[in-house]
């Protein structure tokens, strides 16, 4: 593999590009206490919320780094995008005529605009320390030191998303991706600890290990599974020349949603969260919503309720069940935005083909 040039320095430069990007995971932002910021991952002490939106910032996010917000605002914008595209027909217009590079330029302004205002927030909610049990990592509480915070956060999410399209183009795979699953797989080793710490015996962790490789395996076999449709051409003479003829097919992917349903899936079970952390109140009646949302907010990412303990076998199932029954929404939701059996039928006739044995038309698109 590495006797091919070429293949050797993309495989070499994605992985200096997935250092980099670790580095910065790693560097605190400025006007933030190091000090506060480990007290804060060691002890624990960060809500359910963070540990849950820190899988996708590779836990960069708990401790106020400079790749803090990571790729959620441009995997946000990409999904405003995407759901504008199948709604406003111009868009529509755009993408099927070729324009799909301004498309992805506004999706970078959005992008910044989101990560403007996430890094407000979060700075916000940390500067409170509702998210991290009452420890505030912000040095300062002068406008100074949060703007700086919130211009360093917004930076780093350029640089990232500048990362990302640099591996893209110079490198092995998409490189958005590849960075969501660096930042998956960073959390596995404390998430393996917290299951040892947890399991009576080591052969009950050997088991979750080897369950947890065959829903790997699992995974990628249906997400590279596809249904081919096959299209066939009609032929049409050219004055000697016989064209067309040939034999193509239509892939539909078994899963071609994607990770899309997942996130949008996540993103609504994190709202509650946030609202009840940025809404104030020392009631009984609001602690107890508030104690019961961050505890099921925990079970899908930390564990660890509010009260210090392992989050109960019910609350897991209960988010479980929710987030399963959210997914299979989403997935029809999204998939009926990202493939129409009409358009894609007026596409096949009009450039002469038809699929064996079924009429051009609403019976391709039935079909």
């Amino acid at each position: 593999m590495f006797k091919v040039p070429d293949l050797r320095n993309k495989i070499l430069f994605t992985l200096y590009i997935v250092l980099l990007y670790r580095i910065g995971a790693a560097i605190p932002s400025p006007g933030v206490d190091p000090e506060a910021v480990q007290a804060i991952t060691e002890g624990g002490e960060q809500n359910g919320i963070i540990g849950l939106l820190s899988l996708f910032s590779g836990g960069a996010l708990e401790q106020l780094s400079v790749f803090a917000l990571g790729v959620i605002p441009y995997i946000t914008a990409s999904i405003i995008m995407q759901l504008l595209t199948g709604v406003i027909p111009r868009l529509q217009k755009m993408q099927e005529e070729g324009e799909g590079h301004r498309i992805t330029q506004w999706t970078r302004y959005a992008t910044v605009v989101l990560a403007v205002l996430q890094a407000f927030g979060f700075t916000f909610l940390f500067r409170s320390g509702s998210l991290t049990g009452g420890i505030n990592p912000i040095t300062n509480d002068n406008a100074g030191t949060i703007l700086l915070v919130v211009v360093t956060m917004t930076a780093g999410t350029a640089l990232v998303m500048w990362l990302a399209e640099l591996i893209t183009q110079r490198g092995i795979g998409n490189g958005m991706s590849l960075l969501i699953f660096i930042n998956i797989v960073s959390a596995l080793p404390g998430q393996f600890g917290i299951a040892r710490q947890t399991s009576s015996s080591i052969w009950i962790f050997v088991l979750l290990v080897i369950i947890v490789l065959l829903m790997v395996v699992g995974i990628i076999f249906v997400e590279q599974g596809q249904r081919r449709i096959p299209i066939r051409f009609a032929k049409r003479v050219r004055g000697r020349r016989v064209m067309g003829g040939n034999t193509t097919y239509i892939p539909l992917k078994v899963n071609n949603a994607g990770v899309i349903p997942v996130i949008f899936a996540v993103s609504v079970l994190a709202f509650p969260a946030i609202l009840v952390t940025i809404v104030p109140s020392s009631s009984d009646f609001w602690v107890s919503i508030r104690n019961f949302i961050n505890d099921f907010s925990a079970a899908g990412s930390t564990g660890i309720s509010s009260t210090g303990g392992l989050v109960s076998t019910g609350m897991q199932t209960l988010y479980i069940s929710i987030l399963f029954l959210l997914v299979v929404f989403f997935t029809y939701f999204y998939t009926a935005l990202q493939f129409d059996p009409t358009k894609q039928a007026e596409q096949v006739q009009r450039q002469g083909g038809y699929i064996q044995g079924i009429r051009p038309g609403r019976p391709t698109a039935e079909h």
